[in-house]
């Protein structure tokens, strides 16, 4: 089985940091949410990948070629962002008639991939929601399948949404409903939604039943990114190497900590991811997520989230900087 991971998005919601880095490849909790997703699905048993990419989507491609070497992987260029489910149609003479595995690029949840992929029927990834609005729901009926879906109701029926994780058998049909779509130009909110696709499906008779996930982490904006991270770290344990070459510096877990990191004079955690080769000098940081080839002196950090080559010297912030900054808060 393939799976197809749409990354295309510009994630405008983290700016400034998705301006310079994909929101796919954003550190959290010592991977990133890209590899979180990867490992999950090859740990189960996949190893053909495609990714569909747009912006910034040379610095996916040279990501994936570069960690996992070892896979399977094509990159297909969305140039247009016109929604998932452009995204997904763009694959179709890589995918064929093969089962496929979809995961949109920013859903990380819990959840048993084995488990899915051993049952004889396309299936859809559900979690209950308060406010279902925002959302593709879908209505179950008591058998346990999925008798209708629908993005964003005005006024919904079920508080059952869709997460971005779907496993379609019939994908000449769900690639038959999308060139409906497209040729109707059913562009709905400014997107061809994958969403209307399914519904396209469910109504020419093709069964689909739900899955609960356990846990659902919001990537999208940096404060539900920043609490994605906490609690990922406490179930992933964190990674600190070489703990002993910290000069004077205090690590509460759980932390991460990247390769090449100089850290002195400094306390750190609990909840804190930091990237590769970042410098840290009397400062003091928790809850926060800071990129790689960093320089912080003399800062205190809570509830931040600092981009790659960036430079902070000063005093106690929050702050929400991108890639490339310097900033002196004294």
């Amino acid at each position: 089985m393939k799976a197809i991971i749409p990354v295309a998005g510009a994630g405008t919601k983290l700016r400034p940091h998705t301006y310079t880095q994909p929101k796919a490849l954003i550190p959290l909790a010592g991977k990133t949410v890209l590899s979180i997703i990867i490992d999950q699905l090859h740990e189960a048993g996949i190893n053909d990948f495609i990714f569909i990419v747009g912006y910034l989507g040379e610095k996916i491609q040279d990501y994936v070629k570069a960690k996992y070497p070892h896979l399977v992987c094509h990159f297909v260029y969305q140039n247009e962002r016109y929604g998932t489910g452009h995204a997904i149609d763009l694959a179709k003479e890589i995918i064929g008639s093969e089962e496929v595995f979809i995961v949109l690029g920013d859903t990380i949840a819990e959840y048993d991939v084995k488990q899915i992929l051993n049952v004889p029927f396309s299936m859809l990834g559900v979690k209950k929601v308060d406010d279902p609005r925002n959302f593709g729901v879908a209505e179950i009926e008591d058998d346990g399948f999925i008798s209708r879906v629908v993005e964003k109701p005005a006024i919904p029926k079920s508080n059952m949404a869709l997460v971005g994780i779907y496993k379609i058998r019939e994908t000449d049909l769900l690639f038959t409903c999308l060139k409906k779509i497209i040729e109707k130009k059913d562009i709905a909110r400014n997107e061809l939604s994958l969403t209307d696709a399914l519904e396209c499906m469910i109504q020419s008779g093709t069964k689909f039943k739900f899955f609960k996930v356990q846990n659902w982490f919001d990537c999208g904006k940096k404060e539900t990114l920043l609490l994605s991270n906490a609690t990922l770290l406490k179930k992933f344990g964190g990674k600190v190497p070489e703990l002993d070459k910290y000069e004077n510096t205090i690590i509460i877990p759980p932390v991460s900590i990247g390769e090449g990191c100089d850290i002195k004079n400094s306390v750190i955690g609990p909840n804190v991811t930091i990237g590769d080769n970042t410098l840290l000098n009397y400062t003091i940081v928790k809850d926060s997520i800071i990129g790689s080839f960093s320089k912080l002196y003399d800062v205190v950090l809570d509830d931040s989230l600092i981009g790659s080559d960036t430079g902070i010297k000063g005093e106690t912030r929050s702050l929400n900087i991108g890639d490339n900054t310097d900033i002196d808060l004294g």
